[in-house]
């Protein structure tokens, strides 16, 4: 096949092409292996260090009032006053309620007076009783005459009694109209007014809440019992609640389930906290926290340091040449920002600021404390007289 010159003008211009395709690629190459090795990045490190790691389990809870009564009444009766409004703060002993007490106090004066006339048949009957012994030292009368005088005595000394008792009765059944509180604590909603029925099967007439002590329900995972009965074998654990207001309070542990729940891998557990100021409220959800265990010699960075891949954790590593390396790591706890590992040696300079652009073998260098100075002039100078703009 013989060539022509425009197949040679078509050879070339493929050459030329390819040539071009070919310088091309080098130089987009040489930016990026330039980038690749490019300038020095600028990292703070932090040492490894040895020491102990206190596990902290936190859980959500909720604040559940150690006592609370369903004030009912024992008797079915008209309601004739309340002495108390609703909210209102209540001691032991307290008067409540007062009901229609006319029937209870008749039946008082009833039983009073059946003890009178009783005692005065008693009395007769002793009198009668002294004069048959009498007239039988003078065989006037017979034996049979004194033991029957003798047996009514003694049948109306058990009448006085019964009388008596039916008096205590009666004022039992009389003091059941007045109603007072059983605890001290906090009234909620009132339900009878005056003139109200209040019957025992009904519905309570008010509850009475306790709000100091109070108590806080939550559950921690199972796997933390052995720890929480080691360390605190007296089962008086500090335990810490959270406030809304970013406060927080410390109470201790008093209950431990008996059973873990099988659904959810926990057990339940109850604090008990001081309540004076009512920053707990019946009913509010709360965080609280406790320290299970204590990991001692623990390998230990900050929390920002660990990096979570893919597939696992690790952190950088900065070599004696400046350059980072990546070193794979187990945690085991972290706490307060701080994380405890395995897979460090103690005075290992790994990476805690800088972390994001990072490549292995990238080079770094240490970021400069800054001056005094330099925080002074770069601070922003506030005018005292103007207000900060919104």
């Amino acid at each position: 096949m013989r060539l022509t010159i425009k197949h040679w003008i078509i050879a070339i211009a493929i050459l030329i092409m390819a040539a071009g395709g070919y310088y091309a690629a080098q130089s987009k190459s040489q930016p990026a292996a330039q980038q690749r090795n490019g300038p020095t990045q600028t990292i703070k490190t932090v040492l490894a260090q040895k020491k102990s790691i206190p596990i902290t389990v936190n859980a959500n809870g909720y604040v559940i009032a150690i006592n609370t009564v369903d004030v009912r009444p024992q008797i079915q009766q008209i309601v004739q006053a309340v002495h108390v409004k609703e909210g209102q703060e209540v001691s032991a002993g307290q008067l409540l309620f007062t009901l229609d007490s006319r029937n209870e106090v008749a039946n008082v004066d009833k039983a009073k007076a059946q003890l009178v006339r009783d005692q005065a048949d008693q009395a007769d009957a002793e009198a009668a009783l002294q004069r048959n012994l009498q007239l039988l030292d003078k065989n006037f009368v017979s034996q049979a005459a004194v033991d029957t005088a003798r047996n009514k005595v003694e049948s109306l000394r058990g009448t006085v009694r019964a009388d008596q008792a039916a008096i205590e009765a009666s004022k039992i059944a009389l003091s059941y109209n007045r109603i007072t509180a059983s605890i001290s604590g906090r009234i909620g909603t009132i339900n009878v007014h005056p003139g109200s029925l209040a019957q025992a099967s009904g519905s309570a007439m008010l509850t009475i809440t306790q709000l100091n002590p109070i108590a806080v329900s939550f559950a921690v995972p199972e796997r933390e019992l052995a720890f929480i009965n080691a360390t605190y074998p007296k089962g008086d654990a500090p335990i810490i609640a959270q406030l809304p207001e970013g406060k927080s309070i410390k109470g201790k542990l008093i209950f431990i389930d008996n059973s873990a729940d099988q659904q959810s891998g926990t057990i339940r557990m109850k604090a008990q906290f001081t309540n004076r100021d009512h920053k707990l409220w019946p009913g509010a959800f709360v965080n609280v926290s406790l320290t299970s265990r204590t990991l001692s010699d623990a390998i230990v960075v900050p929390s920002q340091a660990v990096i979570t891949g893919p597939s696992d954790q690790f952190v950088y590593v900065v070599q004696p040449d400046s350059t980072v390396q990546i070193q794979k790591v187990q945690v085991t706890a972290m706490d307060d920002g701080q994380t405890a590992v395995t897979g460090l040696d103690e005075g290992t300079p790994v990476v805690m600021e800088g972390t994001q652009n990072l490549r292995p073998g990238a080079k770094v260098k240490e970021a400069q404390a800054a001056s005094p100075d330099n925080e002074k002039q770069n601070s922003p100078v506030k005018d005292k007289h103007k207000p900060n703009a919104s």
